[in-house]
């Protein structure tokens, strides 16, 4: 197979998907009543149990050692679609009901007892994560912008951030709002927290860097192009990819800028980075794995994978574990520099990969599918439908 270049459009599917986001619709928008909903959640692994959010819209709990599995209730759509979309059209004019689901953009969030999630019908959920019951929603009455990325945990408090650009910061037990902060518009970023500093990205095209505690800014710094990727902290630095092409270092202290790469990349950098070894591995739209230096922002090497790199990669060992859009995953060899692909699942994932104990878990668009992958050699130990029928 011929390696394609495309240096303007992310994937044909994946920036189809960015288009409906962009313009306030999912891709359960003005289907029948009953339409299954969509999403690209990955999966968090915690204390034996791997959550992750299916694609008709309910929390998944699966005991990785013996495969059982169970499903919440599906989060609902608001009765009146108001700016979410329409689900169906109804005669006469307006909008029908809701399908019964929402789509579920972001990876679940586990803390205790309880899993945080939240949807694009503008509601953040707590459930128990034994018996999958809410504990708690938010807010209680009536429903805040959609929700793209996912929620953190941390200092006793949830933080997410909104397509209205707000990030807030609830009360991890009761779901009862402590602060919010506004910024200049939409945020699809998972936020980020270190020690008493959340930092998010948002389409205004800043980071910012918030006090945990009370909301209040400590710096913005501000790139060319809107931040859709999770924040990276390491060493008193935030590493940051914008979709102006260029990866950033900052200092997470006062956020002035450290360095910007020299080179531009072929696309945007949609998917959270990682560092190993004071080399940063970052996937971008443009098809290709770049490896950065952390001190210098030097590119040390670069892995052409032939499709778009939305997935956030995980670390197993010393090794890079990455999944491109149309389902091959490979794994870097960081003292090696050498690549090889592990798996190819024919099918389309968007999810960030999760992994635990040397096994990679995929969250694929094809049925709705989650792969179980040894992270040596490739080969599937168990895959699951999420589909409750």
């Amino acid at each position: 197979m011929g390696i394609r270049h495309n240096r303007v459009l992310p994937g044909k599917i994946f920036l189809l998907l960015v288009v409906l986001l962009v313009g306030g619709l999912t891709l359960f928008g003005c289907a029948g009543a009953g339409a299954v909903s969509r999403g690209w959640s990955g999966a968090e692994v915690a204390d034996g149990n791997l959550f992750v959010g299916s694609e008709e819209g309910r929390l998944v709990a699966v005991n990785i050692a013996d495969g059982s599995h169970q499903w919440s209730e599906p989060l609902k759509m608001p009765k009146a679609a108001g700016g979410f979309g329409c689900a169906a059209p109804a005669a006469g004019g307006g909008c029908a009901a809701a399908p019964a689901g929402v789509a579920i953009y972001g990876t679940p969030a586990v803390a205790g007892d309880l899993v945080y999630i939240s949807g694009y019908n503008g509601k953040i959920y707590a459930f128990d994560s034994g018996s999958l019951n809410v504990r708690w929603i938010y807010p209680r009455e009536g429903n805040l912008q959609p929700f793209v990325g996912g929620a953190v945990v941390a200092l006793g408090r949830v933080y997410i951030g909104s397509s209205r650009g707000t990030v807030y910061a609830l009360d991890a037990a009761t779901g009862n709002k402590q602060w919010e902060f506004q910024a200049e518009d939409k945020i699809w970023a998972t936020p980020a927290v270190d020690g008493d500093t959340l930092y998010i990205g948002s389409f205004d095209k800043k980071l910012y860097a918030l006090d945990a505690t009370d909301g209040s800014k400590k710096w913005e710094f501000k790139t060319e192009g809107g931040i859709a990727s999770t924040p990276l902290i390491d060493d008193n630095t935030v590493y940051i990819g914008s979709l102006d092409r260029y990866f950033y270092a900052v200092d997470a202290t006062d956020g002035s800028l450290r360095w910007r790469t020299k080179f531009e990349a072929g696309n945007w950098f949609w998917a959270k980075p990682i560092v190993y070894n004071n080399v940063i591995y970052a996937g971008c739209l443009d098809h290709k794995l770049y490896a950065i230096d952390t001190k210098t922002g030097g590119k040390i090497n670069e892995f052409d994978l032939r499709s778009p790199l939305s997935s956030s990669p995980v670390l197993v060992n010393s090794s890079i574990i990455i999944v491109s859009e149309e389902g091959k995953v490979y794994s870097l060899d960081t003292s090696s520099n050498q690549i090889r692909q592990l798996a190819d699942l024919e099918e389309k994932v968007y999810a960030s990969l999760s992994t635990s104990d040397g096994v990679v878990y995929v969250h694929s668009q094809k049925e709705d599918t989650l792969y179980a992958l040894n992270a040596q050699t490739g080969v599937t130990l168990w895959s699951l439908s999420l589909s409750s029928k």
